[in-house]
């Protein structure tokens, strides 16, 4: 074909869909449970700017890096952070010096040999120990602690973080997911998921080893198992170096613990009958951090659980922080400002039970990222998204809680579709990839150790002025 017949091909295709974008209501063409959308004139020539994510992450590594030469200028300059930080906390009443009480016990912790709790709760953003892993990371460099944490008697969801097996007289109880598991009036424990023991079982964990797992994941030390017990004995025999078993006849929630030289693996043998609230594998004294991924979940599980046998469980775990990580189920779902007051009174529901059964944690809700949707043939932010963030964190700060956004600190409206782009997301625009979720967990644990830096400044501060005077 000549030159001048391409380009007369070309002009005429370019008329057509010119004519097409004019016609083509605005609306879309309704085709069942479909619908047929056309980009505008305006789509089609002016692109929308899309976020440079690269420079963004860049711009806030160095934001992150800034070394400070005096006293005054360090407090200025994470107190400014704490309060317009992409990845600052939103606080009750405002109060940036919500978390001081819970660093001061994290650094307490190995001296008085505490083993002390982070609970991550969370959709399926955190299945294998997604964020989670990260977080975990930064709470023992800086705290002491390691070990994968809690984990259940069998495996639910694989984890490259540890390896869980059971085999025996085993029942999955859930108030959520497969409906398979057998729903059990409210015996699920602190997991909201256990196993029901009714006879002989064998539990084997084993410790990560691949190239990319933290070190502090390698090994551990020690062991518990939290357990509802049912009327008659239960036995439990640890298997490692040494042997040791444990007997218990006394109905109710208790807790057996397996101190030990490092391990590799361990093996729990039991027999009698139980609820497996779950086994703690821990290398420390330290801090501990537990992901707890509950797949299809909106966090309207934990009324559901037995609130006695819930509260015994926290009493026996040393639990200095519960995070909550959720509502990126519902959003698809909540369009209307009636739909969100309905979501959010049942989550301040929740967490009032979660905070009667652990009074003595803090609290923090982490509420869901950029999620896409087809809007016009385009993927954008889910219309309601912004205010169905705003409705969540009032209601979280209103009942004492802090609030992290994911959305803000992946860059805001319209980020995902870049972080797909990148692969740090999936296809569904909804998930993150494995490396998403690690700079999202770095992101997270950057918030935390800002907070604590400024903790530590005021310290510092007060320490001053005690000396001045």
């Amino acid at each position: 074909m000549k030159s001048y017949k391409s380009l007369l091909f070309i002009v005429a295709v370019i008329a057509l869909l010119a004519v097409v974008v004019a016609l083509f209501p605005k609306e879309g063409i309704s085709m069942g449970s479909k619908s047929l959308h056309f980009p505008t004139f305006r789509q089609v020539m002016v692109p929308k700017e899309q976020l440079d994510l690269e420079a963004y992450l860049q711009e806030q590594a160095e934001r992150k890096a800034q070394r400070l030469t005096s006293l005054n200028d360090s407090i200025a300059f994470y107190s400014r952070e704490a309060d317009s930080s992409d990845i600052r906390f939103w606080f009750p009443n405002n109060d940036n010096t919500y978390f001081d009480t819970l660093f001061v016990a994290m650094e307490q912790a190995t001296p008085q040999g505490r083993y002390l709790r982070v609970l991550h709760y969370g959709d399926s953003q955190i299945e294998m120990d997604h964020i989670t892993s990260r977080l975990r990371i930064f709470f023992q460099q800086r705290f002491g602690g390691g070990g994968p944490g809690m984990v259940p008697a069998a495996t639910i969801i694989g984890s490259p973080s540890v390896s869980v097996s059971g085999n025996g007289a085993l029942t999955l109880q859930s108030s959520f997911g497969d409906s398979l598991a057998v729903r059990a009036r409210g015996n699920y424990g602190p997991m909201v998921q256990c196993f029901h023991l009714s006879g002989s079982a064998v539990t084997s964990i084993r410790a990560a080893n691949s190239n990319r797992t933290d070190e502090k994941l390698k090994q551990f030390s020690h062991v518990a198992l939290i357990f509802n017990n049912r009327p008659g004995p239960l036995q439990v025999q640890f298997n490692g170096r040494t042997t040791q078993q444990n007997a218990s006849e006394e109905a109710g929630v208790h807790r057996f613990d397996y101190q030990c030289d490092s391990l590799k693996s361990v093996r729990l043998r039991m027999s009698g009958n139980a609820d497996l609230y779950g086994v703690m594998v821990d290398d420390g004294p330290g801090v501990c951090v537990d992901n707890i991924p509950m797949r299809g979940c909106s966090g309207q599980q934990f009324c559901g659980i037995n609130q006695d046998q819930l509260a015994d469980a926290y009493a026996l775990m040393d639990v200095g922080l519960i995070i909550l990580q959720f509502g990126g189920n519902s959003v698809p779902y909540i369009r209307t400002e009636k739909q969100l007051q309905t979501y959010t009174e049942s989550l301040c529901k929740q967490i009032q039970r979660l905070k009667t059964c652990c009074p003595g944690a803090k609290f923090l809700f982490i509420g869901p990222s950029d999620m896409s949707t087809t809007v016009g043939g385009v993927m954008q932010t889910y219309p309601f998204l912004p205010q169905f963030i705003e409705g969540l964190r009032d209601m979280v700060l209103q009942e004492g809680v802090a609030y992290w956004s994911i959305y803000h600190a992946m860059g805001g409206s319209n980020s995902m579709p870049v972080w797909v782009s990148k692969g740090y997301a999936g296809s569904d625009y909804l998930h993150f990839s494995q490396k998403g979720a690690d700079i999202m967990g770095d992101r997270l644990a950057d918030a935390f150790e800002m907070m604590y830096e400024l903790y530590k400044i005021r310290k510092d501060y007060s320490q001053v002025n005690a000396e001045t005077f």
